[in-house]
């Protein structure tokens, strides 16, 4: 079994150490060093990795977080690549699992703010299993779409969701087209360096482009 996961963690973390702790992320505000820290606390302090997600702990998380930043960035980036085996969401059984879509986007995180980047050319096993997620997002990020958006991936699949799907209610009709790891990005919010094609009328299309709905 492939473990997409593994390979973009150690890709990640030897772009890390090619471009350096300073380098800008696609993550407004956030260095590789930043980035870095974030997944640290994610993998590998449960006391403060609720405050990613709880507003009611970010405080605490976000002090645990600068703490670890402190850090020389060889070590952080030793503590990336090596998760402790005790890890809730870095073991054997959950990595693939929780961590591909993960890695993914913080690799192109890295990656896509760097000058001169290129789209890379995934395994296709790697794009079969981020469409796994790309359906569940669809479905999250756009439900409450005011008409009906379908999501393509040629070779992968479709997937519809909106206000107006199934319902005969009409409004407005988008196709948003890419490979599964180009939607997975743009459904994470990431919609500036993802590269999608989307069918629609342009006043929708900047919505869209310039929506929040990623975390």
């Amino acid at each position: 079994m492939a473990r997409f996961a593994q390979m973009e963690r150690h890709a990640l973390a030897d772009l890390f150490l090619a471009v350096g702790p300073d380098a800008p992320t696609v993550n407004v505000g956030w260095t590789t060093r930043d980035l870095a820290a974030h997944l640290i606390v994610r993998e590998q302090r449960p006391d403060a990795a609720a405050g990613i997600w709880l507003p009611l702990l970010r405080g605490y998380s976000e002090r645990v977080r600068l703490e670890l930043a402190a850090r020389s960035f060889p070590d952080l980036v030793r503590m990336v690549r090596q998760p402790p085996a005790w890890s809730p969401v870095s073991n054997r059984i959950t990595d693939e699992v929780v961590n591909l879509m993960e890695f993914f986007i913080h690799h192109e995180d890295v990656r896509r703010a760097q000058p001169d980047w290129q789209t890379r050319d995934l395994p296709p096993g790697e794009q079969a299993a981020l469409w796994k997620r790309v359906s569940a997002l669809t479905k999250l990020r756009l439900r409450r779409f005011p008409g009906t958006v379908t999501v393509v991936a040629d070779g992968y699949g479709d997937v519809a969701t909106g206000t107006g799907t199934g319902t005969g209610t009409g409004g407005d009709q988008v196709s948003i087209s890419a490979p599964p790891g180009e939607l997975v990005l743009f459904l994470t919010g990431r919609q500036r360096v993802a590269r999608v094609q989307m069918d629609c009328a342009a006043p929708v299309e900047e919505r869209l482009r310039n929506a929040r709905f990623g975390f």
